[in-house]
């Protein structure tokens, strides 16, 4: 096959998703994305024209070599592909499907200059279900036992990133997790029909295989503390995650009918609400009811397609700025919109009502125009004086963000923290103030992206590493 110029490269279109179509995925539970034929994933690794400084790596917060393992595509060496991620990424297939890779590595892809950028995402997603359905378990080459042993609070992103990092370097790594499922907000967060259970489950299978150890319903904090780590392990990683949901604090917030999205996507996802009663974990039925979610991010996006497929009679956004402020993906918003989700938009709650037994009927939301910039950079919203409107509403999602959960710090009160109770690192080296105690994710950062909270499992597990082997000082 003779090989392709750039020039014939650039002419070749990037391959959207192929995707369920909208009438039918709003009323399921499936994967909306179906992922690429071998034939598309090398078609579109042939628009990869293999940069001399590639851009894209650095965009990559766990910075996976993206032009080897799309060379190894485009050659159909699937086999390889799937190894090169590996290198770099404990949950590629995880990734693959909710990385915000518009906003990193593709983002800066030379082709954007002129064109769309190569889909890496998609790439990789295909390469990590390729491995998985044809190879099963590969697995990395391991250091030699070193002998030295990290304890990781919290099976997230930023846990798993750290402990398959951790376990390649020879050191025997147990994670704590509370709950009874490891994956964090990969598996309690995030609806099945965007990142079904079973590939979390497999990745998560693929570093126990690699002598992960996981303890599950093992809340640290409770059953011991983090000085209490140290009787067995030699150091410890903090990955707890941000799981304290913010509410609105505002009137009848407290009626029947009224959740955090924390709340309703845990019973849904990782209780599986929506197969009640096959599984034991009643919700408020929503069939032929109003839903409304409100907040304009992922969280809520995933809340309000929810909303949708357990049958919802009208499933509504409801944000305060307007759908250019929004920080959820592109991708999520048109699933949404396509899906058949109402944009409440430049409206802000200002009371919920109930009927005499306590059950949400209405709200009452007053209509906003944007102003000058606020901290975040977006417009602040500010209220149209004398504009209220009443909606009928039976059940709301509150997705406006979530907070550190207290429990670490309340029994690690020598552990620094700022004043939202995220835990204070060195982001070089992801160190606490506590000897032997390093952190990362979103209880360092706030509520991010799982992309970002494994890059900082990848960087405590390097500083880690170091650590254990040279006893370096603090």
């Amino acid at each position: 096959m003779t090989e392709l110029t750039n020039k014939e490269r650039m002419k070749i279109l990037r391959h959207g998703m192929p995707e369920q179509e909208a009438e039918l995925r709003n009323k399921n539970f499936t994967e909306v994305n179906f992922g690429y034929t071998a034939e598309m994933a090398i078609e579109e690794a042939n628009r990869c024209i293999q940069c001399k400084k590639p851009l894209c790596v650095d965009g990559c917060p766990v910075r996976v070599k993206i032009p080897e393992f799309i060379m190894a595509i485009r050659e159909g060496d699937f086999r390889k592909a799937g190894e090169i991620l590996k290198q770099d990424n404990a949950l590629p297939a995880v990734c693959g499907r909710v990385c915000p890779q518009e906003e990193q590595c593709e983002q800066v892809c030379v082709l954007t200059k002129k064109f769309t950028s190569v889909a890496v995402g998609n790439l990789e997603r295909f390469a990590a279900d390729w491995e998985r359905e044809n190879v099963g378990f590969n697995p990395p080459k391991l250091k030699d036992k070193t002998g030295k042993k990290v304890a990781i609070v919290g099976g997230g992103p930023a846990g798993l990133s750290c402990a398959g990092d951790l376990v390649q370097m020879g050191h025997e790594v147990t994670v704590f997790e509370a709950l009874h499922d490891i994956g964090g907000v990969l598996i309690y967060g995030i609806p099945e029909f965007r990142l079904p259970k079973d590939i979390v489950k497999a990745e998560v299978t693929a570093l126990e295989k690699m002598g992960v150890v996981f303890k599950t319903n093992y809340i640290i904090g409770r059953i011991e503390t983090v000085d209490e780590l140290f009787d067995n392990f030699d150091a410890v990683f903090i990955g707890v995650g941000a799981g304290l949901p913010y509410f609105m604090n505002i009137p009848g917030e407290h009626l029947n009918g009224v959740y955090s999205a924390n709340e309703f996507l845990t019973r849904v996802n990782l209780m599986k609400a929506y197969d009640f009663p096959n599984n034991d974990t009643p919700m408020y039925d929503i069939k032929g009811r109003n839903a409304v979610v409100f907040g304009g991010g992922n969280t809520a996006m995933d809340g309000v397609r929810t909303a949708k497929r357990l049958g919802a009679k009208r499933a509504l956004i409801c944000y305060r700025r307007t759908e250019a402020e929004m920080p959820a993906r592109v991708e999520e918003i048109k699933h949404a919109k396509e899906e058949g989700i109402e944009f409440h938009l430049l409206a802000s709650p200002l009371e919920f009502k109930g009927d005499e037994n306590g059950w949400l009927k209405s709200m009452k939301l007053q209509k906003m125009e944007l102003g000058e910039p606020d901290a975040s950079g977006r417009r602040r919203p500010v209220p149209i004086e004398g504009a209220i409107e009443e909606v009928d509403v039976d059940v709301a999602i509150v997705a406006i963000g979530n907070g550190s959960n207290p429990i670490i710090n309340q029994t690690t009160p020598d552990l620094k923290v700022n004043k939202w109770g995220n835990i204070l690192v060195d982001e070089s080296t992801m160190k606490t103030n506590k000897k032997g105690v390093f952190a990362g994710g979103d209880i360092v950062t706030g509520g991010a992206t799982v992309i970002l909270a494994m890059g900082a499992g990848r960087v405590a597990a390097s500083a880690i590493d170091e650590y254990l082997k040279n006893g370096s000082e603090w």
